[in-house]
């Protein structure tokens, strides 16, 4: 990754820190936040070693975005919208109406959120909340829902949330669910000191917090550009952009107050084409395009604009500029990787070549503070081409286990591999030294010179960063190679997650747990009759494939199923989470379940990343 130096960013224009500052109304006093066990799940206490210089162990633009997302408190955008800030990674939007207050974006856990609508309404007055609204399909902006919204006090209070909302909310949880927790947990830097030498932000925010994730499900779906709807007498204007930041996202217009929110899909950083912790490749080229209707669709309607990270900015020629640019940076990376791959250029060669314009490097908020354009650029190449670089002698590799001791003895042996990859430390290679000593480490990973001395490469490879989700894995990398892995510190599988799948869903979640070559000669037909859903689902298991189909209710496919359960969705959430078969209905060999059960796996939640 090209680091600039610091006289070649304009570290002297202070409008940031002036527009995180702006209508600062009082902060949470600590800002400290706990559950109800008295278990600290956010602590902004922890950041205020940022109120000193630079140290020489972080970047100094990396170091200043982290001072500005530290800013913590309740804060007024205009009048009668309000943001709480710097409670958890993202913002909580507060929006006053006739009868009381809509919430926007509630946090990632139902403590922080609490403690954020309390904020607000210690210095606003004591008003209910009247209306919920959920900006994307991401965690961090739902995850606080019962927060503010107690259990049982839900009817008939309107939820908003884009089309596809729940489907993208739900499954990213749980498909791949456990391997993104595990790796979220480099990109974030939970397991890592907040400190100097540790974890200093993720660039879009501080951290995340580690409380009780909920959901409230929508009961409002915003389904074209241009809806309008009406909440608590406050008018809304939405912007569906399905496949920007997230799959299901949406920006909105409050005309009244003249404000625009842009969601997620524009940020004081250039933002993730493809996250470290994993997730589908988004569409950098319909991100650019959305930004770009952004702003011919609301024109001159609005004078702030505020979003789910970071500080508003204010005046709409700022904001065009803003919207502009960022559309630009998203459009540039398109169609620049697109570009060079037609000339024959694989991802890697393209992350290397690739420059950003003069006007966009020296932009704050294009920096690459959370995504970055080495890892965008190879998400781009990625969506379209795949992992696959054309060149066979990369078509059929050896696993890391096996490349790396090929490479140890094509080095001599560990010992002058070792020698090898200090000369290259010494000659300020880090790049090649952590390529080496990685196959080093994984040739033996009881080697624990190879360990130690590859830690102390991530280190300054970590220092060094702009990027604050790399800095983070660098230093969490070199925490496990000393310390060794440690179980992930939240689930974002809550019970109101869980609860939120369909049938196929949950049946589709299964299915990836299947223990495959233990069932290769099983051979099962299970049918669930769901009541509340009037389907009936045909569940095979076979050569270690379980498949499903729905079809009605009435329908009975050939050949009978060797066991058929009919019950309610909740009932099946519970058969299949090992609750038993008391008080369903069933007709057939009822040992059929157990044997199913018997082939689901649980999944390692602390599964080594640097070593084998």
């Amino acid at each position: 990754m090209t680091v600039p130096a610091r006289d070649d960013l304009p570290f002297d224009d202070l409008t940031d820190f002036e527009n995180a500052d702006r209508g600062f109304i009082a902060a949470l006093d600590p800002p400290v936040i706990t559950d109800a066990e008295a278990q600290i799940v956010y602590d902004g206490n922890a950041y205020a070693f940022l109120d000193e210089d630079c140290p020489d162990t972080a970047h100094p633009s990396l170091w200043r975005q982290s001072q500005l997302c530290a800013r913590h408190g309740l804060y007024e955008v205009t009048e009668g919208v309000y943001q709480v800030r710097g409670l958890d990674l993202s913002n909580m939007t507060l929006v006053e109406g006739k009868h009381g207050v809509i919430v926007i974006d509630p946090l990632i856990s139902a403590e922080c959120a609490a403690a954020a609508l309390g904020l607000y309404h210690e210095h606003r007055g004591s008003r209910p909340v009247t209306g919920l609204v959920y900006t994307h399909s991401h965690v961090d902006h739902f995850g606080g829902a019962r927060g503010v919204v107690a259990h049982g006090s839900e009817s008939g209070l309107p939820v908003l949330a884009p089309e596809g909302f729940l489907e993208h909310a739900v499954s990213e949880s749980v498909f791949a669910g456990n391997a993104m927790l595990r790796r979220s947990a480099f990109m974030y830097g939970s397991r890592l000191p907040r400190a100097p030498r540790g974890q200093i932000g993720t660039g879009l925010g501080t951290i995340t917090s580690t409380g009780t994730v909920t959901l409230i499900a929508p009961n409002v779906d915003i389904t074209r550009t241009g809806q309008e709807e009406t909440v608590d007498g406050v008018r809304f204007v939405f912007q569906l952009t399905p496949g920007t930041e997230a799959p299901a996202e949406m920006n909105f217009l409050l005309p009244e107050q003249r404000a625009l929110c842009v969601a997620e899909n524009a940020s004081h950083t250039l933002h993730n084409v493809l996250t470290l912790r994993g997730a589908p490749v988004r569409d950098a080229h319909v991100w650019a395009r959305y930004l770009d209707e952004t702003i011919d669709v609301f024109g001159d309607t609005y004078d702030v604009a505020f979003a789910s990270h970071h500080w508003p900015i204010w005046g709409r020629a700022n904001v065009v500029r803003f919207l502009g640019e960022q559309r630009d940076l998203y459009a540039y990376l398109h169609d620049q990787t697109l570009r060079m791959l037609n000339r024959g250029l694989t991802g890697t060669e393209i992350a290397e070549e690739l420059l950003l314009p003069p006007a966009l490097e020296r932009a704050w908020h294009a920096r690459g503070y959370y995504g970055s354009v080495s890892h965008n650029v190879k998400a781009v190449y990625q969506r379209y081409m795949g992992w696959y670089d054309g060149n066979p002698a990369h078509l059929w590799e050896h696993p890391p286990v096996e490349l790396g001791r090929r490479y140890v003895e094509l080095a001599g042996g560990q010992t002058e591999t070792l020698v090898k990859a200090r000369a290259y430390i010494d000659a300020g290679d880090l790049r090649f030294a952590a390529t080496l000593l990685n196959h080093l480490v994984f040739a033996d990973p009881s080697n624990n010179a190879a360990k130690d001395t590859l830690a102390g490469v991530y280190e300054r490879l970590g220092y060094g960063a702009e990027n604050g989700t790399w800095r983070n894995a660098y230093l969490t990398a070199a925490l496990e190679l000393r310390a060794g892995t440690a179980d992930i510190p939240v689930d974002t599988t809550s019970p109101e997650l869980t609860s939120a799948l369909t049938v196929s869903m949950l049946l589709d979640s299964l299915a990836v747990r299947i223990e495959g070559p233990r069932a290769w000669n099983e051979h099962l037909t299970l049918d669930l009759v769901v009541i509340d859903e009037q389907r009936r689902h045909r569940v095979n298991l076979h050569n270690g494939a379980l498949t499903h189909r729905a079809m009605p209710v009435h329908h009975t496919p050939k050949p009978h199923a060797d066991l058929t359960l009919t019950l309610t969705r909740p009932e099946l959430l519970g058969v299949v989470t090992g609750r038993g078969l008391a008080g369903i209905e069933s007709d057939g060999d009822t040992t059929v379940l157990a044997r199913l059960l018997s082939y689901v796996s649980e999944p390692d939640k602390a599964f080594p990343i640097v070593t084998p």
